[in-house]
């Protein structure tokens, strides 16, 4: 049973910064595409960041372009989001996503796998 669990969600000011966590168990990690999505109350979820597992090559979405960066742990199955520069816009509940198809682009939709969400809250 593949699970996933997300930390390091929060409230920080505008202009701050915040790295979320997803901690992934069981299937096979390095065979993973992985995403980032996020949903605000009354619409519907967007996707965030993806990153394929093969070749590493990264897709986002265009209003976090040179903000936010996604990466991946292979030794300890996690991957990341780093949020720099955060906007009030970008308050959300975060959510990580994998995606168990060997593939070199990476993804928008599709995931398989879902974790339960962590807040983020940027303020004035």
């Amino acid at each position: 049973q593949v699970q996933l669990v997300e930390s390091g969600g929060g409230l920080v000011h505008a202009g701050g910064s915040l790295r979320l966590s997803c901690t992934v168990s069981g299937g096979s990690f390095t065979q993973y595409g992985l995403g980032w999505f996020r949903r605000v109350p009354g619409k519907e979820r967007e996707f965030v960041a993806a990153l394929a597992p093969v070749g590493g090559d990264t897709s986002y979405l265009e209003s976090v372009k040179g903000r936010f960066t996604i990466s991946r742990d292979n030794a300890e199955t996690m991957f990341y989001l780093r949020m720099d520069n955060l906007k009030l816009e970008d308050t959300a509940v975060y959510y990580c996503a994998a995606r168990d198809v060997l593939s070199s682009i990476p993804v928008r939709d599709g995931y398989d796998y879902w974790g339960q969400g962590t807040q983020v809250t940027v303020s004035r």
